[in-house]
């Protein structure tokens, strides 16, 4: 058996394959999404509150490719390019956070033309 496949959780102690850091993780979350006006008027939708143990990277993946949009992973948040608020809690329960634990800030002050 070689080390690669078999490595130890730091945080756990546990075998990487039993280990449940993460569910617990996603579990534990106090997901906060908002949406900011960016240059040129474009909305991007933040989503921040993860737990360090999350792979913001692979999230980030799978919710571009469920709400077919760009965005990225950074600094501990991960913006998606849109206002997704009215469909990221059902997506974000899909792919195992509880909705409870998902808050949504529906006050934007959409800004007039100048």
């Amino acid at each position: 058996m070689s080390d690669d496949e078999g490595g130890i959780c730091p945080t756990c102690g546990l075998p990487t394959d039993l280990c449940v850091c993460e569910t617990i993780a996603q579990e534990e979350a106090r997901i906060t999404v908002t949406v900011e006006r960016r240059k040129w008027g474009r909305l991007t939708t933040v989503i921040e509150g993860f737990d360090k143990n999350i792979e913001l990277g692979d999230l980030a993946t799978k919710l571009k490719g469920k709400l077919a949009c760009g965005g990225a992973a950074k600094h501990g948040h991960i913006e998606l390019q849109g206002d997704h608020r009215g469909v990221i809690s059902d997506v974000l329960a899909k792919l195992g956070f509880p909705e409870e634990m998902v808050q949504i800030d529906w006050t934007f002050q959409r800004q007039g033309r100048r």
